[in-house]
């Protein structure tokens, strides 16, 4: 009978009459049969089911293999024995492979019928051998799927004993490992989802069963995905196995992972960045619940270094994965802690920056419930981010413009999340090399890298850089043999100018120039660093022309007595050096202010000349912008209402100030934002109509903004300059009443400096507090400032540092010039309108002066007359602005429009080591976008000057560009972008391997970080980065591998 079953099922005869003709031989399996006529059918049943060359075949052995297997039980136990299960399983079946799915699926049919047979225990103990061996060969996701459903429907075949059974488990581990998808289509990837999924299941029952074997399995698997050997990666179908682990065992097997002395850094590392890539895996669970639980352990036992590898190089592969509907949550839930615990440094954040809106976008055209819930999430991760590290409008107003229909946070929400997820690094060593050698960006400037909380010095010298007539003085200085601060500074703006690096390190001069009261890695006011900078670059080259005198006269006491006498002279009590011996920081920076206070009661006059470097700018009540009224200070502590700035060397050990900054309270009192602010972007004028002032009331910001009025810099340096009532605890001590009188106090200027450096003083004093809260007040910055100066023509008018005594205010015309003036000296006061064009903005992201973050807007700003330092005085100086007066257009008006064919790209972004184009109507609209980032420090640069630096007319670079440095700068920058590029190249050869080999170097790395890291925090900001929703499988793209 099987010779001719044989032939029906190979016959060309139609396929029903075959199907009617193997029924009627199945059912006479009833009929007894021979032992040689059963082993036959069994032989022919097996043939077909094994080689089989199509599908009706292989069912018509499937079916007789059943029926005469159950009707000749006996029969079949003895074909079904233990030589012919090994030899299948070693061997195979003919042509057939030992490891062919189908081989297991004949033995599972055998078993089935002998289950009840005396037989089958001695193949249970063979399968339970055989079952080892196979794992141990690491079978393919079909054969292991199989094995796996084999053991599951006898799971007497599973290997038994502690030993044995653990070693199964471990091998089925690494066998998972090793698996990969064959194919991409749709069903084929369902396919081995399925297959991966009855591996997991089988190890489930085997940990349930035996849950000894539970934790040398995760040994195991860790032991597997924290291999360093780059040539295997482990397969993300281990992430299957995670929705099996008990979650109670969280917390001690982290504590167990984190602080095992055994487990290296760069083992970690491996193993968490492959948990992370679970993340893709579609059906598994709590892989995010891990990951969090094992960043969250690392954090807790200070393993800072691997956090911060693993997030920069996972961040953006976690952000891509929200793309995908079924992996979305996972991984917006690990995103998220990445994110806001990475709180040193915007580094990862902005690596996923420019990914952010097309993700949103891609949610709003998908209109799912599912997607919208996600957005809205996404939107809250976004303000946190962009609050926490301020700053950055450029990059951060496609964001905005993209998730301003979502719901913003509150402030006390923000901070709240914030402070559930830190992490803080207090090292400034930690090692990334991924992102560090980029080039220079193309606007062909160079950052500053954070040393760690020094963007307040990194704007400053962005600031002074770009003030364009400075920095070629500076460069041109023969300082050749000298150590001193002015050479640094000399050295740290060669390598802005010429370096081939992205960003410079400026170590040695932070520690040359820092204040010894400013507390190292921590936040500090720039304005104050500023001055304190320029201080000691003037009192340098004052004490060093002093010294060069007194050598120069050592053979004449009286010379040298006079040398010495200068060298501790301050500038202030100079009486009016001539050009040639006015310091560098002079003839840039300094400037004259005259103070002027007349006693109410006897109308006696006394005046004041002082210099100043930069003027310090008090906010006022609009009311006191409405009315001519002079101001009044009626009490003292008045005062306190704003963090009134003293000069630099006023907390220095020197006792005397050389050049001070001016710096008036006026009794203002404390003006608070609270809310975000709708300003216009038109800068103000002198004259400008003081526009009203919008105010959201959403809680954004913690203090409130008292006045109506947007304010201007003209507006606060107007006021700066009004007349001050001294009365109450403020009265004035008159010499000439021997009492304490009302007074009325009034200032000029009286000398122009080449750069206006003007500081808002935005920090006021909170006494409930003790600290010194920030006024988030917008003010408008006008392109074009004229400054009023009232010019004196004899430089004795007043002796300089003094005060005149004795004026009555009674006095008219001649007999009072008389009074205001030494004998022998003739003064004539000339009111002139100066005109100033906006060179650099400092702005302050933040709520308090001890904290927050700095940045800087910048352009190259040149005198429109010859590049050189004049030795002629200011007033021959201005005699060319000063005729404009009078002509029909005004100096302001010739340099508006001027300034309107100004071309693009002619402003600059400097944050630390980050340099982009911007433009000027961005930094009017800052503080309206960005409520907490506001204009601090300003430089103005005069217009029409004719002072500059002396050049040698057959110089051209003098007169278009920078002067050619000295010989011994220009070799060490030319050594420096040497090795950079050196390095660069080699770097860009090794980049692509290491990156797709995931941290091979880790080893090396973990002790190397190049140029450190953006500021720590505290203070926090400061810097040294879709669509179909709905579950299930909708598309091939929906699962990511």
């Amino acid at each position: 009978m099987d010779k001719i079953l044989e032939g029906l099922v190979s016959s060309s005869h139609p396929l029903p009459l075959k199907r009617v003709i193997v029924r009627r031989v199945v059912e006479s399996a009833e009929t007894p049969l021979s032992q040689a006529q059963c082993r036959a059918m069994f032989a022919l049943g097996t043939r077909l089911v094994l080689q089989g060359p199509d599908p009706f075949q292989r069912q018509v052995g499937r079916q007789v293999l059943d029926a005469y297997g159950r009707f000749h039980r006996a029969e079949f136990e003895a074909f079904f024995n233990r030589g012919l299960v090994l030899g299948l399983l070693q061997r195979g079946y003919g042509e057939l492979s030992n490891r062919d799915p189908a081989i297991l699926d004949y033995i599972q049919a055998g078993l089935r019928l002998i289950m009840s047979c005396p037989s089958v225990l001695e193949l249970f103990e063979l399968l339970q051998v055989e079952a080892l061996r196979l794992v141990c060969e690491r079978p393919a996701p079909p054969l292991c799927a199989r094995l796996c459903q084999l053991l599951g429907d006898f799971p007497q075949c599973l290997p038994r004993g502690r030993k044995l059974s653990l070693a199964f488990c471990q091998q089925l581990v690494r066998s998972i490992a090793h698996f990969q998808s064959q194919g991409t289509r749709e069903a084929e990837l369902r396919l081995y989802v399925s297959q991966v999924s009855q591996v997991s299941a089988l190890l489930r029952s085997v940990w349930k069963a035996e849950p000894d074997t539970l934790l040398p399995s995760l040994q195991e698997l860790f032991a597997v995905i924290s291999a360093a050997d780059t040539s295997f990666e482990p397969s993300v179908a281990l992430a299957s196995l995670v929705q099996h682990i008990p979650l109670q065992m969280i917390t001690v097997l982290i504590r167990s992972l984190t602080t095992d002395p055994n487990v290296k850094d760069t083992s970690m590392t491996q193993a968490l960045c492959r948990m992370i890539d679970w993340l893709s895996w579609p059906l598994a669970q709590h892989v995010e619940t891990w990951v969090i639980a094992l960043l969250k352990g690392l954090a807790a036992v200070q393993k800072f270094t691997i956090l911060i590898d693993v997030t920069l190089l996972k961040i953006e592969l976690v952000f891509n994965r929200l793309w995908f509907p079924l992996v979305r949550p996972g991984a917006l839930a690990v995103l998220s802690h990445m994110l806001l615990s990475f709180q040193h440094s915007p580094e990862a954040f902005h690596l996923i920056v420019p990914h952010v809106v097309s993700l949103v976008h891609s949610f709003k055209r998908d209109g799912l419930p599912s997607s919208t819930a996600f957005l809205m999430q996404l939107s809250e991760l976004i303000h946190c981010m962009m609050y926490h590290y301020s700053g950055f409008p450029e990059l951060y107003e496609p964001i905005l413009e993209a998730i301003k229909d979502m719901p913003k946070p509150t402030e006390e929400k923000i901070k709240l999340i914030l402070s559930q997820s830190a992490w803080t690094s207090q090292s400034s060593s930690l090692p990334s090399c991924l992102s560090r050698l980029s080039g220079k960006s193309e606007t062909g400037k160079t950052g500053l890298i954070n040393l760690g909380n020094t963007c307040y010095m990194n704007s400053v010298i962005q600031a002074l850089f770009m003030a364009t007539d400075f920095r070629r003085h500076v460069l041109s200085l023969n300082l050749n043999g000298c150590n001193s601060l002015m050479r640094k500074l000399q050295h740290l703006f060669a390598f802005l100018a010429h370096t081939q690096r992205e960003a410079y390190a400026p170590r040695i001069f932070f520690e040359a120039s820092r204040p010894p009261w400013f507390t190292p890695r921590s936040q500090q006011d720039c304005s104050e660093y500023l001055r304190f900078l320029l201080d000691r670059l003037h009192e340098e080259e004052r004490t060093l022309k002093a010294l060069s005198s007194a050598k120069s006269s050592e053979s004449v006491m009286a010379d040298k007595s006079q040398a010495q006498e200068t060298a501790h002279k301050t500038f202030t009590e100079a009486p009016c050096m001539e050009s040639e011996e006015r310091t560098l920081i002079e003839k840039m920076f300094g400037g004259k202010l005259k103070t002027n206070i007349c006693c109410l009661n006897c109308k006696s006059m006394s005046q004041k000349e002082e210099a100043f470097t930069d003027l310090s700018l008090a906010f006022c009540p609009p009311a006191s912008l409405e009315n001519a009224d002079p101001k009044c200070i009626e009490h003292s502590e008045v005062k306190d209402d704003y963090m009134v700035q003293s000069s630099a060397s006023a907390t220095s050990p020197d006792a005397e100030t050389p050049l001070s900054n001016l710096e008036v309270n006026h009794g203002c009192d404390t003006i608070m934002n609270e809310g975000t602010i709708d300003f216009s972007s038109e800068p103000s004028s002198e004259n400008t109509t003081i526009s009203e002032l919008q105010v959201e009331n959403n809680g954004d910001m913690s203090q409130s903004l008292v006045g109506k009025n947007t304010l201007s810099v003209t507006d606060l340096l107007n006021y700066f300059l009004a007349p001050e009532i001294l009365s109450g605890d403020n009265k004035y001590y008159c010499e000439k009443c021997a009492s304490l009188q009302n007074a009325e106090k009034t200032m000029q200027i009286i000398e122009e400096p080449e750069y206006l450096i003007l500081t808002l003083l935005r920090f006021s004093y909170d006494p409930k507090c003790h600290i010194r809260r920030k006024i988030l007040d917008n003010v408008s910055l006008p392109l074009v400032l004229e400054l009023p100066v009232k010019r004196t023509t004899s430089p004795l008018a007043v002796v300089s540092g003094g005060w005149s005594v004795g004026v009555e205010i009674s006095d008219t015309g001649e007999n009072l010039a008389k009074k205001l003036k030494p004998s022998g000296a003739d003064e004539v006061t000339c009111p002139q309108l100066v005109p100033y064009v906006l060179s650099s903005v400092v702005v302050h992201s933040g709520v308090s002066s001890e904290s927050g973050h700095y940045y800087s807007y910048a352009r190259n700003v040149t005198g429109s007359g010859p590049s050189g330092l004049c030795h002629q005085s200011t007033a021959l100086s201005l005699v060319a602005p000063q005729d404009r007066l009078f002509t029909e257009e005004s100096p302001c008006t010739v340099v508006e429009n001027e300034l309107d064919t100004e071309m693009p790209r002619e402003w600059f972004l400097f944050n630390d080591s980050r340099v982009t184009f911007t433009s000027f109507q961005s930094v009017q609209k800052i503080t309206s976008r960005f409520p907490k980032d506001t204009a601090y420090v300003l430089f103005y640069k005069k217009q029409n000057s004719t002072c500059g630096l002396n050049t040698n007319p057959a110089n051209d670079l003098w007169v278009n560009g920078d002067p050619p440095l000295q010989k011994d700068l220009m070799d060490a920058i030319t050594k420096d972008n040497k090795l950079y590029l050196q390095v660069r190249w080699k770097f860009c050869e090794q980049e692509l391997s290491a990156r797709t080999q995931a941290l091979q170097a880790a080893a090396a790395s973990c002790s190397f970080r190049p140029h450190g890291f953006d500021d720590n925090d505290p203070p926090g900001s400061c810097g040294p980065t879709g669509g179909g929703g709905g579950g299930g499988f909708s598309t091939v793209g929906r699962l990511v591998f």
